[in-house]
């Protein structure tokens, strides 16, 4: 994998999951990585889980990265603006902005699946975390990210464009949810192409998360356990497969032949040659469209 040293990267929403996963690879590769997030050691989210931006920044300087934690809660236009401003006058530039701020696994409803069933204030909750958030961070932050050639946006969702737009992701919050940061990263990449910028939309497989694998009961030394009640979660992947996505994606040199397009750890993995961290490389999509179609999981995200 390409060195990434002297790179600055913002993992916005990178306390737990897919965002530490990323923080971590990018760190492996030698990135700067500002990791934002709610929950610290002095203070919990509405998630009430244990993990904590302090904790993913230690993880980035264990692999040899420079991880800095921030608090921010990117509902709120001010605590963004501040951050850019920070990391403008900390290295004067931008060249990787993650925006995976979620927040919304406790918030969907998955057995009342008719919008007039799901709880209305828990479903516009859900996507005010899921697209104002991205498109308040990418307000602040894209002034910096252009000012240097070749800035990559990564918009991190649900699913393919291929997959979504086949199957409704009930319920219809959730759908909008995880389709709309698709939509957002077709519309950056128009606007960023002018400044010879790149964004792409990319989804994890089933991912073994912290809030998957205590849902199963199970820890990542013993995952294989949860497949004797979900036999599909054979097909599952660690927080660090699409994180080493993310890192083959910022050092091709020739990323802009992605501008626009919905990209999965799977696919990405058969590119770039990479492999989850047990050597594998699972396919979490391919496998859903091609073999289980009638036979899916409800949720290939895996809580992220």
């Amino acid at each position: 994998m390409k060195s990434l040293k002297g790179q600055i990267a913002l993992v916005a929403g990178g306390t737990r999951g897919a965002g530490r996963g990323i923080a971590m690879e990018l760190g492996a590769a030698g990135a700067t990585v500002y990791i934002t997030g709610r929950t610290t050691r002095n203070e919990l989210s509405e998630y009430g889980r244990p993990e904590t931006i302090e904790e993913t920044a230690e993880l980035v300087n264990d692999l040899g990265g420079v991880g800095i934690a921030v608090q921010v809660d990117h509902l709120v236009p001010e605590q963004v603006q501040t951050l850019i401003e920070r990391i403008e006058k900390e290295y004067g530039k931008l060249d990787i902005l993650v925006n995976d701020i979620w927040g919304g696994e406790y918030l969907v409803d998955w057995n009342n699946a008719s919008v007039w069933e799901h709880s209305l204030e828990k479903g516009l909750r859900m996507l005010r975390l899921a697209i104002d958030t991205h498109l308040v961070t990418s307000h602040y932050a894209l002034p910096l990210l252009i000012k240097n050639e070749g800035g990559l946006v990564i918009e991190m969702t649900d699913g393919t464009k291929e997959y979504n737009s086949k199957n409704y992701r009930s319920p219809m919050f959730y759908d909008l949810a995880k389709s709309s940061v698709i939509r957002i990263a077709e519309g950056l990449a128009r606007e960023l192409e002018h400044h010879h910028c790149t964004a792409v939309s990319l989804t994890p497989g089933w991912m073994r998360s912290e809030i998957m694998l205590d849902h199963y009961g199970v820890k990542e030394e013993n995952w294989r356990d949860a497949t004797k009640k979900e036999p599909h979660f054979v097909i599952s992947e660690t927080p660090r497969y699409v994180g080493r996505a993310v890192a083959a994606l910022a050092g091709d040199p020739k990323v802009s032949r992605w501008n626009g397009q919905s990209l999965s750890s799977g696919n990405l993995a058969q590119v770039y040659g990479f492999t989850d961290l047990d050597g594998s490389k699972p396919d979490c999509w391919r496998y859903l469209v091609e073999v289980q179609e009638a036979d899916k999981p409800a949720n290939a995200e895996g809580y992220r």
